[in-house]
């Protein structure tokens, strides 16, 4: 007969646990036979004895197990998913959906709320007038099969475990564990029914992963985990060491993916969603290489396919679809106010943290689940990494509904570096 106490002291010797013991373990501490003081002492032998690949499958299956799972069957094609590790400024769902979506991938994507800088995916969406994120599953099922694309919240019953478990490490300090990071991602992924997984994963000071090695093994981490249980994995690790793109704020968001579906984006922010949204076409067998796949996308763009796809997308699930060519109509803020250079000189470098901080303060994110966001305020950057700069010219544009922002303005004048010598903009993407 299995006891916790001995899996536990398994795990502290450096052993490796079986399949039956991981699931005796998630299914005793998700219907509460297994008491918290028991699972801390696990999560703390896995924080430093680490897990097996073949471990963490086993740990990442009876957690996406422990709930719900999502039946994509009905879908044709197959269907990829993306998943971000976060960041400042991340807005590649709104564009890598329609883009992917318009080269003929299937995208059935489950998306949450944001807690922090701006708002998630779903918050995004709704500063869309009308737009709604609560469709049945037979709806979501049936508009993926006509459009190709559909976006609908989290519901129902999803990893429980995970949510547990997740709670359980945030007062634990086993956070920053990589197995436990992995299966965590990996499980929601695997119970939401892609068949094979994008993951972009975060590195430098915006992002959870501060260093390349740490987002490395991240990567490799969930890779392995995808890969073990029979689900087409890859990653990309790319910069976070300032905001992704220009726009920080869900309105804000959503009209910069319409300028990046136009072609008119910024530079950063069109890279990156070529690079995952080849990955993607890729995993689909879309493409056999990744330069036909980029090619695919780069003529949706051009020919206006992804922007249409974009708009028929809105107007399916209730938005006003005339936001693709009359931005306007999306929530706009009372003011806009200029974060000025203090001296002349050349970026050097930004806290995007704090940068995201900044956009939360206005109102573009939630510091607790609570709190209501502002859809129209948020912060778009004049200047990134390597730009030069005069002394009073703006450095950004702070999007307001109240004329007292100066919290915000210092904080991106003191987090946004200056020097005299030039800097080269940081690398986008670091591993493939």
């Amino acid at each position: 007969m299995l006891r916790m106490v001995d899996i536990i002291e398994k795990k502290r010797d450096g052993e490796i646990l079986s399949k039956e013991e991981i699931e005796f373990f998630v299914t005793g501490y998700t219907d509460g036979s297994i008491p918290d003081y028991q699972a801390s002492a696990f999560l703390m032998a896995i924080y430093f004895q680490k897990m097996t690949a073949e471990e963490q499958g086993y740990l990442t299956m009876a957690m996406a197990e422990s709930g719900d799972q999502i039946d994509l069957s009905a879908i044709e094609g197959v269907k990829v998913d993306k998943h971000s590790t976060g960041g400042v400024g991340d807005t590649t769902t709104l564009i890598l959906a329609p883009l992917v979506a318009a080269c003929g991938v299937p995208v059935a994507k489950m998306s949450g709320r944001g807690l922090g800088h701006t708002g998630g995916t779903l918050d995004k969406l709704e500063a869309i007038e009308g737009f709604h994120v609560e469709i049945s599953t037979e709806q979501f099922i049936q508009q993926v099969n006509d459009l190709k694309i559909a976006v609908i919240g989290q519901s129902g019953n999803l990893t429980p475990a995970d949510k547990k478990l997740y709670a359980l490490r945030d007062v634990t300090a086993t956070v920053d564990s990589i197995p436990l990071i992995a299966s965590s991602i990996m499980s929601k992924k695997l119970a939401a029914g892609a068949d094979a997984i994008v993951l972009d994963v975060k590195t430098g000071a915006g992002a959870f992963m501060k260093t390349l090695e740490d987002s490395q093994q991240l990567a490799d981490a969930m890779m392995a985990i995808g890969n073990e249980v029979g689900r087409t994995t890859s990653a990309v690790i790319s910069d976070m060491s300032q905001p992704l793109g220009c726009a920080i704020g869900n309105a804000l968001e959503v009209k910069e993916a319409i300028d990046t579906l136009q072609g008119k984006g910024p530079e950063d922010l069109t890279e990156l969603c070529l690079v995952l949204g080849s990955k993607m076409l890729l995993a689909a067998n879309k493409a056999d290489t990744e330069e036909s796949a980029r090619a695919q996308l780069q003529e949706v763009i051009d020919d206006g396919e992804a922007l249409r796809l974009f708009g028929a997308f809105i107007q399916a699930q209730g938005g006003n679809e005339e936001i693709i060519t009359n931005p306007n109509l999306l929530p706009q803020a009372k003011y806009q106010i200029d974060v000025v250079a203090k001296q002349s000189g050349y970026i050097s470098g930004m806290d995007a943290d704090e940068v995201g901080v900044a956009a939360m303060l206005l109102g573009a994110g939630r510091a607790t689940k609570e709190d209501v966001i502002d859809l129209a305020v948020g912060i778009m950057l004049k200047k990134k990494i390597g730009d030069y700069v005069e002394k009073g010219e703006p450095l950004a544009v702070l999007y307001a509904n109240k004329e007292q922002v100066d919290d915000s303005i210092n904080l991106m004048q003191n987090h946004i570096y200056i020097s005299a010598e030039k800097v080269a903009s940081p690398t986008l993407i670091h591993s493939l």
